[in-house]
């Protein structure tokens, strides 16, 4: 079985493309040949008639990769919607083959991967196909993106309880403040109390970075991160 996470979120926005390119570090830091894929992009900047996939991009560059972007994001879209709405929008259908095709190309030549979701898990691709499909195909170990404020736990225990009933296996949780914190109460305290009632393990708390150059992201990562956890899936 093909190695990695699938990274998905409670929320849009919470920062899921820059813990997935930290774990591309961590993993690569393990010796480990790592990919990355973001199968679905949308809110895409334009050069000319080309589409630009921001997240792609950095995810890309983060894991060094040479393969066309069309392997690491098979779709991209102008408008910043649910890709099931910028497809329709758009006069586009996403192709769900395309997809599946582009990652076991990627499976092909690398150890590991590390796929960005899209927004979360009830975000539709489809009518009545969902990234929760998606990740279910791909067999992935699923890791949570959630962000540290007021309204984080029960978003965060309604997305790891749906994943878990979902049949995935969900390898925990990590809180990303991707943004200066506000040194909130919220803040201070929902870290240990997700610690103690969800049912997934915590597996590090990343700082808002300033930067986001590859030795801030591995360095970071690797002092905030639980690193056995992740080695149990990654060697």
């Amino acid at each position: 079985m093909f190695k990695g996470f699938f990274i998905t979120a409670t929320d849009t926005g919470v920062g899921k493309t820059i813990i997935a390119g930290a774990l591309i570090k961590v993993i690569q830091s393990f010796g480990i040949k790592t990919c990355a894929m973001k199968p679905v992009e949308s809110g895409c900047g334009k050069e000319g008639d080309i589409l630009i996939p921001y997240d792609g991009t950095f995810l890309r560059q983060a894991a060094h990769m040479e393969e066309p972007m069309r392997l690491i994001t098979p779709y991209c879209f102008e408008n910043p919607l649910s890709p099931y709405a910028a497809a329709e929008i758009e006069g586009r259908t996403i192709n769900i083959d395309e997809i599946k095709k582009a990652y076991y190309t990627l499976y092909r030549s690398y150890e590991s991967i590390i796929v960005e979701g899209i927004g979360g898990l009830m975000v539709p691709l489809k009518k009545d196909y969902y990234v929760v499909d998606l990740a279910k195909e791909f067999a992935l170990p699923l890791l949570i993106v959630a962000k540290p404020g007021l309204g984080t736990i029960n978003h965060t225990m309604l997305t790891v309880n749906y994943a878990l009933e979902a049949g995935l296996e969900v390898a925990g949780l990590i809180i990303n403040y991707s943004r200066p914190s506000e040194n909130s109460l919220a803040e201070k305290n929902n870290p240990k109390v997700l610690e103690e009632i969800c049912p997934v393990p915590v597996i590090g708390t990343f700082p808002y970075l300033k930067g986001m150059g590859e030795d801030i992201l591995e360095m970071t990562a690797l002092r905030n991160f639980d690193l056995e956890i992740l080695k149990k899936y990654i060697l």
